[in-house]
């Protein structure tokens, strides 16, 4: 199987070359040419097997095959359990057991594995560049970090993350370098592509990326939906219905991935907060990119989904992508008013994120729909404890893993929304 590039101006890859570059050389996504298929619901025991029959058929022909199956028992050597909530039908996919707490945690360390298999110990180190708004850098920070032949370099908008957010970017050195934007999520985003892009900067700095713009990230993250999904009808005989928050659409685009793939997946419902791109174009207006708004749910602070692409690869039209999903915006009253509830009304302490999937949920029920659904929960509550913790009147214990980060020293160097001066330092 090749993979395509969104733009239509690359030729066909293959997953080992799409894997590497991150970008297309057009600018584009790398896409699968086709989805597989599988059988409904998958008989496998863990997430790691699931894992591996998910991502199997894409990478008959690469020179991972043989390792595939060890890669991913490495990547997903924790669970994503789905979880009941309080009311029946009502399920938390819960995404945050992983070293950083978050869901990035998954497809990063498949990433990482499998760019350390494809290379030769002779090649000149690669430079893993990501742009993060919260999430994404940690995750990639704990897969990359000492691992030999690369550097880490991550993006974030200074003053736009939570603390301990910000802490788990800057708290690693050796080969990982943050650097601390003056700009939102966006101008990060930007610059990172630039980079990317910049084939005379490539030719003399070997790049790649670890953004959801990376195929090593949308693939990976297909498995967790599937797992859950087939585990769900195997139990009960009925599709899974997923509400995701999203920001950049990286994970909302892997459910879609594992439902195009034949997986027991119903509707796929997207939830955003004070960013309302996707609620605007879902609704029917023309899709346009707005000015990010800083908001409660930080790491969905973004105004220009860059995987919107991917979706409207996969559809005919803006109808038939409209009629395939449906986006809702929360604000950031609403998200405030959903953590103070959620103990008592669904059992658990959400973050910020996923208090705009449980708001979506109680919408729906509000209107009578009995279909079984999970809200994804992307993060652990305790990366939000600024937020979180003065709505539910007590401490949230972080899990060990952040909390061994959250006890290291951490720095960050600032920068500007300048690209020439992210060249000159990916170039020094």
């Amino acid at each position: 199987m090749n993979f395509l590039s969104t733009r239509g101006r690359t030729p066909p890859t293959a997953i080992d070359a799409a894997l590497s570059a991150g970008l297309a050389p057009d600018g584009g996504l790398y896409v699968p040419e086709r989805f597989a298929t599988l059988a409904q619901p998958l008989d496998t025991d863990t997430l790691a097997d699931t894992a591996h029959a998910v991502l199997a058929p894409y990478f008959e022909h690469s020179a991972l095959k043989p390792d595939l199956a060890e890669i991913c028992a490495r990547a997903y050597s924790f669970d994503a359990p789905l979880r009941p909530l309080a009311r029946a039908d009502d399920w938390l996919l819960e995404l945050f057991h992983g070293p950083t707490a978050a869901f990035k945690d998954y497809a990063a360390r498949f990433l990482a594995e499998a760019l350390a298999g494809l290379k030769a110990q002779s090649e000149a180190a690669t430079t893993i560049l990501v742009a993060t708004s919260g999430d994404t850098g940690a995750a990639v920070a704990a897969a990359f970090h000492r691992r030999a032949g690369f550097n880490v370099i991550i993006l974030y908008p200074d003053g736009r993350v939570s603390p301990r957010q910000a802490h788990g970017l800057g708290c690693w050195g050796d080969n990982v370098q943050a650097l601390r934007v003056d700009g939102d999520f966006d101008a990060c985003q930007r610059l990172a592509k630039q980079a990317l892009s910049d084939e005379d900067l490539r030719a003399q700095r070997p790049l790649s990326s670890a953004n959801s713009i990376s195929l090593g990230r949308l693939l990976p993250q297909a498995a967790y939906y599937a797992h859950a999904a087939s585990r769900h009808y195997a139990q009960r005989g009925e599709p899974l219905n997923f509400i995701v928050p999203t920001g950049n659409l990286g994970n909302a685009c892997a459910a879609f991935v594992a439902k195009r793939m034949g997986l027991p997946i119903g509707e796929i419902r997207l939830a955003t907060n004070a960013n309302d791109t996707l609620p605007r174009y879902f609704a029917g207006a023309d899709y346009a990119a707005q000015p990010t708004r800083a908001t409660l749910a930080n790491a969905m602070d973004v105004g220009a989904p860059s995987n919107f692409e991917r979706l409207r690869h996969w559809h005919r039209d803006d109808a038939q992508l409209r009629a395939a999903i449906q986006a809702d915006g929360v604000d950031d009253a609403t998200i405030v008013d959903t953590i103070r509830a959620a103990p008592q009304r669904h059992g658990i302490v959400p973050c910020p994120h996923t208090a705009t999937g449980l708001h979506v949920l109680e919408t729906l029920r509000a209107q009578g729909d009995e279909r079984p659904w999970a809200v994804v929960a992307t993060a652990h509550p305790a990366k939000f404890d600024s937020i979180v913790e003065p709505l539910i009147g007590h401490a949230v214990q972080p899990p060990p893993a952040l909390a061994e980060s959250l006890a290291r020293p951490a720095s960050a160097e600032p920068m500007a929304a300048d690209y020439a001066a992210l060249r000159a330092r990916l170039l020094a």
